[in-house]
């Protein structure tokens, strides 16, 4: 089974779908879709993808329309992600609500890299843990979208919930920080709970589709988490067959879908 975890959803209908005054960021035109849902189930079937987790985007804020009706019209194939604004004292009680109303809905993610203080200063903030610890309540997994400079603050949360499964998204983002700073990301496969994501080498390498370029740096990260604990998550599923091409056909196969299958359930 091959697994994503990584689109977002960009409607052109900005009136049913409007963009959240506190948005990170505005999608391009070219993002945009007068039917995402539909334009992603077409690449699923391209790629041989056999389901999929959407992550909820930060131009749509704590808004989550768009997501819970993509979820409505593919109960089958996709799971969600969540997003709230850790400086809202009101984000656990909408965390929990939107959970309630979507059990779909599978993860919580936190935004957090060199430049972008949007949603946290600090890991060891309150609203941070009290949302850490209202996902952890709920089973979902906690999804870390952070730069090296931000993996030092996780390890108190991540020892404090043992049980709840972490996902490092874009492989910590590496160009955002420095090698020691990389350390700290490489110090967190220690965690028996922590997960890295193959994903995101187009936001630091240029030879697409497959970036072979960054082969030496992902087999360091391969081995520092090995493959019970990566998961792939944007560009083609081959290239997990590129760049972990030193492993066995099944470890590659957990890493394209497996690991997400047993973490989310999925038979």
């Amino acid at each position: 089974m091959i697994i994503e975890w990584n689109t977002h959803l960009f409607s052109s209908d900005t009136e049913r779908y409007p963009w959240h005054p506190q948005a990170a960021y505005v999608p391009g035109a070219d993002q945009l879709s007068t039917d995402p849902l539909a334009d992603y189930l077409r690449r699923m079937t391209a790629e041989g993808i056999d389901r999929a987790v959407v992550v909820h985007p930060e131009p749509y804020g704590d808004d989550h329309r768009l997501v819970l009706d993509a979820l409505r019209q593919e109960p089958g194939r996709l799971r969600g992600t969540a997003l709230f604004y850790p400086k809202d004292r009101d984000a656990p009680r909408k965390l929990r609500e939107l959970v309630a109303q979507e059990p779909k809905i599978i993860a919580f993610r936190f935004h957090a890299h060199r430049g972008k203080d949007l949603y946290l200063d600090s890991f060891a903030d309150s609203g941070v843990a009290a949302l850490w610890e209202t996902a952890a309540d709920l089973g979902l997994i906690v999804e870390l979208h952070i730069g090296p400079d931000f993996a030092r603050q996780t390890t108190d949360l991540i020892r404090a919930h043992p049980s709840t499964p972490v996902l490092i998204d874009h492989l910590a983002e590496p160009h955002m920080g420095t090698g020691v700073e990389f350390a700290d990301v490489l110090d967190l496969a220690r965690f028996d709970n922590v997960y890295m994501k193959l994903s995101g080498l187009n936001h630091f390498a240029t030879d697409g589709p497959l970036y072979e370029s960054a082969r030496p740096f992902t087999r360091w990260v391969v081995d520092a988490f090995g493959p019970a604990r990566m998961v792939w998550g944007s560009g083609s599923p081959r290239i997990v067959d590129v760049h972990l091409a030193h492993l066995s056909e099944a470890d590659r196969d957990r890493v394209k879908g497996g690991n997400l299958a047993e973490l989310l359930h999925w038979t």
